[in-house]
């Protein structure tokens, strides 16, 4: 009796097992289906191949200010080296990578400014320039509700610098 009920304990077990993977390939095919799935997925590897700049800098997680610390040391490094070896155009690009990761890049633009030559400086400045404008242009590309007061522009609020500025909500993704 004993040996009967584990047989039949084995073959429920072994019954519900495949009942289970079945019921997982069977969900799995009708979502891989799904038309809106493969929406999702292709929009998920758009925004990582726009946001792949990333990737191709390997500029870390924004969250992990360990990692952040760390490649701000490495480029910092790397871009002086490489100048010192007369590698310009290369060493810019490392140093305005750890500008961008900075926390206060005012203050190390000044740093650099005392301890590169002016013609480097000015390359560097460059950089920036055109990092700027690239983030403006993929900024335009994102969807942007602006609320400005309806009241007229004298009541609009006053931003960090004094000016005033509308108020800019990002699209939440």
């Amino acid at each position: 009796m004993n040996a009967i009920n584990k047989t039949a304990i084995g073959i429920a077990a072994g019954v519900a097992g495949t009942l289970f993977i079945g019921y997982c390939i069977y969900f799995d095919s009708k979502r891989r289906a799904d038309p809106e799935y493969k929406k999702k997925v292709r929009e998920r590897r758009r925004r990582t191949r726009k946001n792949g700049n990333a990737g191709r800098s390997g500029i870390p997680n924004l969250n992990d200010h360990e990692a952040i610390e760390r490649y701000f040391l490495q480029e910092i490094q790397l871009g002086e080296t490489l100048i010192a070896r007369g590698e310009f155009e290369t060493g810019v690009e490392h140093l305005a990578n750890a500008i961008v990761v900075c926390g206060q890049p005012a203050r190390l633009l000044q740093v650099l400014q005392t301890s590169l030559p002016a013609q480097v400086f000015a390359m560097l400045i460059l950089k920036m320039q055109e990092f700027g404008n690239r983030a403006n242009a993929e900024m335009s590309d994102t969807p942007k509700i602006v609320a400005a007061n309806s009241i007229g522009a004298a009541d609009m609020p006053l931003g960090l610098d004094g000016a005033q500025s509308s108020v800019l909500i990002d699209d939440l993704e």
